[in-house]
């Protein structure tokens, strides 16, 4: 075994030493090796995003499978793969991102309202353009809440999302998120309004 391994490595010395006579064989003998040295270039760069945690309402007709937050120069920019669970396009929503520290506690990072267009049962990822600009301490989490969902004709709204994610922080499970449903009365087109009691 001792042997093979020596007379391979005499074989990757002595290539690089071959004269212009002998290029042919170089070239030969490159283009085995020449597959593992791509191998090595393509290997992925580490991600630069941020993990964020998802305390999902599951009323809620839009559900988030992942999130992250995408650090660039311009500052960091929330990532989250949607699905629509239901028949109607969705065209925005509003979140909360929060940090919760070791003692549990909870800080607000943004409350913001993005637009996006999502069709009936569709999924897919959407980066906000709305950079964020905070800086996370070490032993502390992200997290995002969804807190309303709008479509043309709907909007769901989580009932006291705050005290949901506060206990959600705490590790209090047992707080599950109450959505209402109403009548979209601004983005609706005229004469198709929904009534919902």
């Amino acid at each position: 075994m001792l042997s093979k391994a020596l007379i391979f490595m005499l074989v990757f010395v002595t290539s690089g030493e071959i004269s212009r006579s002998g290029a042919a064989a170089q070239r030969d003998f490159s283009a085995l090796v020449a597959p593992l040295r791509r191998c090595v270039r393509l290997l992925p760069v580490q991600s630069e995003d941020l993990a964020v945690e998802v305390f999902q309402a599951v009323d809620l007709p839009l559900t988030v499978h992942e999130a992250a937050l995408t650090k660039t120069d311009k500052g960091l920019f929330l990532k989250l793969a949607l699905g629509n669970s239901l028949d109607l396009k969705m065209i925005g929503l509003r979140y909360s991102l929060v940090t919760i520290n070791s003692k549990n506690e909870l800080h607000f990072i943004a409350n913001r309202v993005e637009g996006f267009s999502l069709p009936a049962y569709a999924s897919k990822t959407v980066t906000f353009k709305t950079p964020l600009k905070f800086k996370a301490k070490d032993g502390e989490r992200l997290a995002v809440m969804v807190e309303q969902v709008v479509s043309r004709e709907t909007i769901w709204e989580v009932i006291k999302a705050k005290e949901a994610f506060e206990a959600y922080a705490r590790g209090d499970y047992s707080v599950v998120p109450v959505v209402l449903r109403v009548a979209n009365q601004v983005d609706s087109p005229p004469g198709q309004l929904r009534m919902f009691y």
